[in-house]
């Protein structure tokens, strides 16, 4: 709605004047809670006028069942290592415990936000609209600035075109770049609440990014394993902040986490199966954009034949059997 209210305050777009129009773009309910976050003039031509063929029928409901699968299978999953560990006694807990707790909300919240995203995708598709990609394998990343370009696609982007280049952007003296760059993620992490820890999870983004422009200054080579393991550890230490109720928990948690003890309680260690142990192998693989590896998850073209759709079929039925036996898991970003 304020992209809409701008884009018509610097004339690049121009008012919708029917109502029902215009109603349909504000609340449209695939993405309407947690994004894609929409342009108007991403789908002002198919509001006015949209296909609704069997490609799109196809194509949607193939991405809206491997967003389903993201979610139900891995995200869900993950949950239930995830949860029980940031719901203990901090105080207890081995430093390998919260590691791996810390590990297994990592990829609940990708594969949770990303299989909302795909659904939302999906769902728009099938009803003939084009709604853009929201990640684009953000754990593949080699610095915070690529996460940013590939995590919550349309958030960044959004950030960017309506307060960051508005604020003079990199235009201006490199003083103003990393005071533009701070306060841009000090509300970005406003956005998604009013807490400390939201607040630090924004800085501590965009501490990064001013200390890789700095670093742009220093002609040195570091290897491509090193960037992307600076950048996993990062984020997943930054989601510390997204993940724990209050800053003194955060503050407990990552002092388990770099205790390097190994006293405490080993509960948790009694959820994990082969079954666990093979969705945190394929995560790893889904999360990083292994393209041998996430075929089901990449298909960008029509396929009509037998063995395809019985897969779709196969997966989409898995999907309902785990709901079926499942508590009720709402997606993490409705909080948001």
């Amino acid at each position: 709605g304020i992209s809409y209210i701008i884009d018509v305050y610097r004339k690049t777009e121009k008012p919708e004047l029917n109502p029902i129009k215009q109603g349909l773009f504000i609340t449209f309910f695939p993405q309407l809670i947690a994004g894609p976050i929409i342009k108007y003039n991403e789908i002002a031509s198919e509001i006015k006028e949209r296909k609704i063929d069997s490609d799109n029928l196809v194509l949607g409901s193939q991405k809206f069942i491997r967003g389903l699968t993201k979610k139900v299978v891995f995200a869900d999953n993950f949950s239930i290592i995830a949860d029980n560990v940031f719901n203990s006694d901090y105080s207890s807990l081995p430093t390998s415990v919260a590691w791996l707790g810390l590990f297994a909300y990592s990829l609940q919240i990708y594969f949770d936000f990303s299989g909302y995203s795909d659904m939302a995708i999906g769902m728009g598709k099938m009803m003939g609209f084009n709604i853009p990609e929201n990640f684009n394998f953000p754990y593949a990343a080699k610095s915070i600035q690529e996460f940013w370009r590939r995590w919550h696609i349309s958030l960044s982007t959004w950030f960017k075109n309506y307060l960051y280049i508005p604020l003079g952007g990199n235009k201006k003296s490199k003083l103003r770049t990393y005071l533009n760059l701070f306060l841009v993620f000090f509300i970005t992490g406003l956005w998604h609440g009013a807490s400390y820890n939201f607040v630090i999870w924004g800085l501590i983004h965009g501490f990064f990014l001013i200390l890789e422009r700095l670093s742009q200054n220093f002609s040195f080579s570091i290897p491509k394993l090193i960037k992307h393991l600076y950048v996993i550890l990062v984020i997943s230490i930054s989601w510390v902040f997204f993940r724990c109720e209050t800053l003194s928990d955060s503050i407990t948690f990552i002092s388990k986490l770099l205790s390097f003890t190994e006293l405490g309680d080993y509960y948790v260690l009694i959820l994990l199966n082969n079954y666990v142990f093979l969705l945190f192998l394929a995560g790893i693989l889904f999360s990083i954009g292994a393209r041998k590896w996430h075929i089901i998850f990449n298909v960008r073209s029509v396929n009509f034949n037998i063995t395809t759709s019985l897969l779709y079929l196969i997966v989409l039925v898995y999907c309902l059997s785990e709901m079926a036996v499942s508590t009720n898991s709402p997606f993490i970003y409705y909080q948001f």
